[in-house]
């Protein structure tokens, strides 16, 4: 780092170990723990993705400073029980970084391409599982988002051949699980049943987006921000009928619905 960097994040380092100070910090700093910090640092994660898809590149800069401050936050806990401290946080990235990239920082070549790159990184981190005796699927981590879990369950499954061979057996393959939803609901099938059913066609699809090459997470993303945006153009027009949706009914819904649609495709 240069000094002005080492200066900001020492900076930094210094607030968090203030706030943290159990006879003069923040009070309500000096109660968290990582169990009670951990979800703070999901919603800051999923808020710099957030900026990065609108393109608000000062909100960008503002919500990284927020998740710059989760892993001080980590660290600053983890040295006050003497487990590691924010330089160990560093060295442990710094040497994965190297150890990962022997075609950059080491004398190994052959690697030109993004794609390249990425059966080259999964390999390294099927030998590093293997030098820990860790099964294929250890590590990938409960609480990420379930939708974001199976597609990284599905991917290191994928890396020793345990995967459809293309992309229309999954689409066979989601038929399949949606006919039995179909036929568990029509066979009274209790609410756990059903979880369990809806569970296997939401999986499915994700295969299929990542055999497609596309983001599941992304796309449902898009998807949402798609149904805001068209539902709100049903409330907008019927405001300008001096109505709400409770006076609608859901025909009329639907034909503002498919309005709004043409709207934007026009």
């Amino acid at each position: 780092m240069s000094n002005d960097t080492e200066a900001v994040v020492s900076r930094l380092l210094d607030i968090m170990r203030r706030l943290r100070d159990p006879a003069s910090g923040c009070p309500w700093d000096v109660e968290q723990n990582f169990a009670t910090i951990a979800p703070y640092t999901i919603e800051e994660a999923y808020e710099v993705a957030g900026a990065i898809e609108e393109q608000d590149w000062p909100a960008l800069r503002e919500e990284l400073g927020d998740l710059l401050l989760q892993v001080i936050f980590h660290a600053q806990m983890a040295a006050e029980r003497e487990l590691f401290d924010f330089n160990d946080v560093v060295v442990s990235i710094t040497d994965k970084m190297l150890r990962r990239h022997p075609h950059v920082f080491g004398q190994e070549k052959g690697i030109d391409t993004a794609a390249a790159q990425t059966a080259a990184w999964e390999e390294h981190k099927i030998r590093e599982r293997a030098e820990r005796k860790a099964g294929l699927l250890d590590g990938v981590p409960v609480a990420l988002p379930a939708l974001l879990r199976a597609l990284k369950l599905q991917q290191r499954a994928s890396t020793v051949g345990f995967d459809w061979d293309s992309a229309p057996r999954v689409v066979e393959k989601i038929a399949e699980e949606a006919g039995e939803i179909v036929d568990a609901k029509a066979n009274g099938a209790s609410p756990d049943r059903l979880q369990d059913e809806i569970g296997d066609l939401l999986f499915a699809v994700t295969n299929l987006a990542r055999h497609l090459g596309v983001d599941p997470e992304a796309s449902l993303r898009s998807t949402n921000a798609k149904f805001v945006r068209r539902f709100g153009e049903i409330e907008k027009a019927l405001s300008k009928q001096n109505r709400s949706l409770a006076d609608a009914s859901l025909g009329e819904m639907e034909i503002l619905w498919q309005a709004a649609k043409t709207g934007e495709q026009g």
